[in-house]
């Protein structure tokens, strides 16, 4: 499954249209939550969700208008967060089991098979659902006439600050051979590097959100100075010029969103092309941004989006990526194999056992790698302890992210 994104062009009128098809579809997963929260004793599945979704339908009349699939999609998106709370519970994880929430602000509506038709040429789409969406243009450099159009399993809308998107997930298995290299590799994510190798080789951190965090906080401050807090508490709307400022502050994050993707997918091509086995952490990101002192940089660093887009591409050019524990990578030594105690600020590795000396991340890489070679039969550790969406088909997060998206530069 792989996911293709165009930007569409259409008129104000079928803007308001897409977004009104983005709160049924909001609503209807709500709806579809509070169903399973009020028989949460029975056995209530997936299927009993999509027969709520009739009824729904039947008692309110704007949801009756969005195509019966696209409302199908809404009660898969509810399931997914019920059956990740599930499977959290019953592998008794530790902390929070990550309960189903509402949600407030999604930013997407998913069609399947029906409720939309593309256009000869495959530049237009066009949304036959009582939402009067209409036909919208696309503006890209993929061409859909390669795929039947049996292989587009999902189309979703995607509304960002920019502008809105379409998304098609094409049922594919994508594949390229590649030379062999006769190359093993192993990378250390730092902060100080992006990513240390075992041979010495570094990549400096980019650290997009540092370097704009100047033109951020002025946007931030003069969206700040717009908002009116007496109109807060009489109920009443902001002003035309508060939500043109919201909308250039959301742009600017945007475009350093941006940035960070396109260097992590840049970095691990270079990589997966470079070695036939890469070994690397198997970080808990999660658990490492609840350092406050360090939460700002380590999500500037891109790490979980590194590692996505690295496991992808390991799948589509056939390399093998290995994830190994991170436990004491930083502390043992890379030569004799003792344990060299060092803090955060030690940057070199000096074995007072051995006398080997190297730099901290380096020192870090090749512990990886060696861990990595012993453990290369058992592969496939994914970021986030599940399958990723091109191997399990294509669901996407109610804020239209996609881990293995291929987009155009627009």
């Amino acid at each position: 499954m792989i996911i293709y994104e165009f930007k569409v062009k259409g008129k104000d009128r079928q803007y308001r249209a897409i977004d009104d098809a983005i709160r049924t579809s909001q609503f209807i997963q709500n709806k579809c939550l509070r169903f399973w929260m009020d028989n949460k004793g029975t056995s209530l599945n997936r299927y009993d969700l999509n027969k709520h979704c009739a009824v729904l339908a039947a008692e309110f009349p704007f949801a009756d208008e969005l195509n019966s699939m696209a409302r199908q999609s809404a009660a898969e998106r509810a399931w997914s967060a019920i059956a990740r709370f599930y499977d959290n519970c019953k592998k008794k994880v530790k902390g929070k089991k990550g309960f189903p929430q509402f949600k407030r602000h999604c930013r997407s509506v998913e069609y399947k098979t029906s409720g939309w038709k593309l256009s000869t040429t495959r530049k237009a789409i066009t949304f036959s659902d009582k939402k009067e969406i209409g036909t919208l243009k696309l503006k890209g450099t993929y061409d859909l006439n390669y795929y039947d159009i049996k292989q587009i399993k999902r189309v979703r809308l995607v509304r960002r600050a920019d502008g809105y998107y379409a998304q098609f997930a094409v049922d594919i298995d994508l594949k390229v051979e590649k030379v062999p290299t006769g190359q093993v590799v192993g990378i250390d994510l730092g902060l100080k590097y992006f990513i240390a190798d075992d041979k010495g080789n570094v990549e400096q951190s980019p650290q997009f959100y540092r370097k704009s965090l100047k033109q951020l906080n002025r946007a931030n401050r003069k969206k700040s100075k717009k908002y009116d807090p007496k109109k807060k508490k009489a109920q009443q709307p902001q002003s035309t010029n508060y939500h043109k400022a919201k909308i250039r502050y959301a742009r600017k994050h945007l475009r350093v969103s941006r940035q960070r993707k396109e260097y992590c997918k840049r970095v691990a091509y270079s990589v997966i092309q470079s070695n036939d086995l890469v070994a690397y952490e198997d970080l808990n990101v999660k658990g490492l941004v609840r350092n406050r002192h360090l939460a700002k940089s380590i999500s500037d660093a891109g790490w979980s989006t590194f590692r996505s887009w690295l496991e992808y591409l390991g799948h589509k050019y056939g390399s093998v990526t290995v994830a190994v524990p991170p436990h004491n990578t930083s502390q043992n030594c890379s030569n004799c194999g003792q344990k060299v105690k060092k803090s955060l600020s030690t940057r070199t590795h000096v074995c007072p056992h051995c006398g080997f000396v190297e730099d901290r991340d380096v020192n870090a890489a090749i512990n990886i790698l060696t861990r990595g070679l012993r453990t290369v039969g058992h592969t496939g550790t994914y970021a986030w302890g599940d399958l990723p969406s091109w191997a399990i088909g294509a669901n996407l997060s109610s804020n239209g992210e996609s881990t293995n998206q291929e987009s155009p530069s627009l």
